[in-house]
C-alpha cells in the first residue's frame, strides 16, 4: 500500500500489490505464485514478458526462462522496450535494478499501473485495472470569440471594494529592528 500526494492536499490512493498480481493473472490467464514477495515473483521477468505478449502478441520475441542473472535481466530489457513501443511514457518505466535488486519496487508498481492505463487508452479489450487515462478535448475558437474573451471585463475588475482597506490593522507585536 502506498500514498500518492496531489498538490497541497493529500489524496490516499491505495494500490495493493495483490491487485496488480490479480490483473496480471487475468490478462495472462495463468496463476501467479503468491507464496513469495511481489518483487521475487516478477524478478526473472518471465511473467512480465508473457504479460506484454498477451497485450501485444509478438512484442517480446525471446523469453529467457533459465540462465544467469544477466540472461534473466534481458527479459527486463525486452519488457521495457515493448512497453515503451506500446506507448507508456518513458518516465513511468522502471529500471532493471529497481526490480531485479528490489531497490525501488514502488517504481515497478507505478510502471505496471501506467501500462494498465495505457492499455485502456489504446483500446485493449481485456481486463482493466485503475483509472482510465484522460483523453484530449481540443477546442477551436474563432478569432471573434478570442477577441471577445480578451476584451471582456470581469465583474470583479470594475466594482468597488466599498472603501475597505487594511489600514490600521494590527496583528500581534510590531516588528522592531532592535528588540
Amino acid at each position: 500500500m502506498w500514498i500518492r500526494r496531489h498538490g497541497r492536499g493529500m489524496t490516499k490512493t491505495l494500490v495493493r500489490r495483490p491487485e496488480i498480481l490479480d490483473w496480471i493473472e487475468a490478462v495472462v490467464g495463468a496463476q501467479v505464485p503468491r507464496d513469495q514477495p511481489f518483487e521475487k515473483v516478477l524478478k526473472d521477468g518471465v511473467i512480465l514478458c508473457n504479460l506484454m505478449n498477451k497485450i501485444v502478441p509478438g512484442s517480446v520475441k525471446r523469453i529467457n526462462k533459465k540462465g544467469s542473472n544477466f540472461v534473466l535481466m534481458e527479459n527486463h530489457a525486452a519488457f521495457q522496450k515493448a512497453v515503451k513501443a506500446y506507448g507508456v511514457p518513458e518516465e513511468d518505466i522502471f529500471q532493471t535494478v529497481d526490480l531485479f535488486e528490489a531497490r525501488n519496487v514502488k517504481q515497478v508498481v507505478k510502471s505496471l499501473m501506467a501500462l494498465a492505463r495505457t492499455c485502456q487508452a489504446k483500446g485493449y479489450t481485456g481486463p482493466v485495472m485503475g483509472p482510465k487515462m484522460a483523453e484530449e478535448n481540443k477546442r477551436n475558437f474563432s478569432e471573434e470569440q478570442i477577441r471577445q474573451g480578451r476584451d471582456a471585463q470581469i465583474s470583479l475588475q470594475y466594482g468597488s471594494n466599498q472603501g475597505a482597506s487594511q489600514a490600521g490593522l494590527n496583528m500581534g507585536k510590531q516588528r522592531m529592528i532592535i528588540d
